[in-house]
């Protein structure tokens, strides 16, 4: 029996994949702060499920909830970091950038580490982390987000060429998605092309953790919009993007 533990898993993508994933047989472990919802998805799962609050802002707490959450399950074989926030603020406010940073950076790679020290010690493993397309250009409406992201990319790429020099095999997936119709798409549905729903994400997700592929696009079409924003030159990107 494979077991999974997805970090953020109360809505959106990680919910979608939570369930994409029992239905292929792993036991879920649903990590969030929404108690309740996360109960309510688990009672719905084909599998058993393990529910976790978890706040990644506090990452001390956040890590302790994690190895509690590990030590209930008996052993991972994957983890899928999706907790995630975005927020369009243009006016620069300190409170959204702090809260994105919170979550998005220190958050994230609380959790990452906590897995590795994980897999590592069961001889194992593998690391999903969930960054987006917005990470190969900066965002005037953004920064932060767009930023953040980068990180999770260029985080979890460093953690892919640190795990190369070593005996333990510990698959490292990156996955950056375009437009999810979820409450992270940050634009009204009319406004942006290409969105995936959440099922059609985590069943593509889901394919690259079976191939254990290193990287993936989200949906694949997205590979064209990655390759010009990392091709074409900064003040191109900025016209287009105004």
């Amino acid at each position: 029996m494979q077991r999974a533990i997805i970090v953020g898993a109360s809505s959106g993508i990680g919910e979608a994949l939570a369930r994409e994933l029992s239905a292929e047989g792993y036991e879920i472990g649903l990590a969030a702060r929404r108690r309740e919802r996360l109960t309510g998805i688990g009672s719905e799962l084909p599998t058993k499920a393990y529910v976790a609050t978890m706040d990644v802002t506090n990452a001390a707490d956040a890590r302790e909830a994690f190895a509690e959450l590990v030590s209930a399950m008996g052993s991972v074989d994957l983890v899928v970091i999706s907790a995630g926030v975005g927020h369009l603020n243009r006016d620069l406010e300190w409170g959204p950038e702090r809260e994105t940073i919170d979550v998005n950076v220190r958050g994230f790679t609380a959790i990452a580490t906590a897995a590795m020290d994980h897999f590592d010690s069961r001889g194992g493993g593998h690391l999903v982390g969930i960054s987006s397309v917005a990470a190969r250009f900066g965002n005037p409406g953004a920064p932060a987000y767009n930023a953040s992201k980068a990180f999770v990319s260029t985080y979890l790429e460093g953690l892919r060429n640190r795990q190369a020099t070593r005996e333990t095999e510990i698959s490292i997936t990156t996955v950056e998605p375009g437009f999810v119709d979820t409450e992270m798409a940050m634009g009204d549905d009319d406004d942006l092309f290409w969105v995936a729903s959440p099922e059609t994400a985590a069943a593509q997700i889901a394919r690259a953790i079976r191939k254990r592929r290193d990287h993936v696009y989200v949906t694949r079409r997205w590979r064209l919009v990655a390759w010009f924003l990392t091709a074409m030159p900064e003040s191109i990107v900025r016209r287009v993007l105004s």
